[in-house]
């Protein structure tokens, strides 16, 4: 059985693109191939990934990928999600090639102020929106290519 292979693209790949990945592994099971990948791939976000521990997922030690490494790599896929914030979005990396380009804007939660407890409540509602529209496209129309 043929997997459709989607990538999730956003500046850093520190927080947001990793969210959308790890919801659609999670939530997609064995039918999707996922990754995601940055255009100046930084460190992960802490506050991300005590988010994601609340969902019973580590992702703790994972490294960022450039964008340009896949490209280097002839990586193809059936999906290319951005999910920069619309403020951002045209810093937001465009990954060449085929596939079908979508667009779910989230804001960034490394630009979060706050308190450590008011950062961790922004990103917890941003986590839950991208796990939410994971699972509306998942529910949707055939995604399939």
């Amino acid at each position: 059985m043929k997997t459709t292979s989607v990538l999730f693209v956003c500046i850093h790949n520190s927080a947001r693109s990793q969210m959308a990945e790890e919801f659609l592994r999670k939530l997609g099971g064995d039918r999707f191939t996922v990754q995601s990948a940055g255009l100046e791939p930084g460190t992960l976000n802490p506050v991300v990934i005590e988010a994601l521990k609340e969902e019973g997922i580590d992702i703790t030690g994972k490294a960022p990928v450039t964008v340009r490494d896949l490209i280097a790599a002839g990586r193809k896929f059936d999906y290319i999600i951005t999910v920069c914030d619309e403020a951002s979005a045209e810093r937001c990396p465009v990954f060449p090639g085929g596939g079908r380009r979508l667009h779910w804007g989230f804001p960034d939660p490394s630009g979060f102020d706050g308190s450590p407890e008011e950062k961790l409540a922004g990103t917890r509602e941003v986590r839950d929106r991208i796990k939410q529209t994971v699972a509306d496209w998942l529910a949707g129309p055939p995604w399939h290519p």
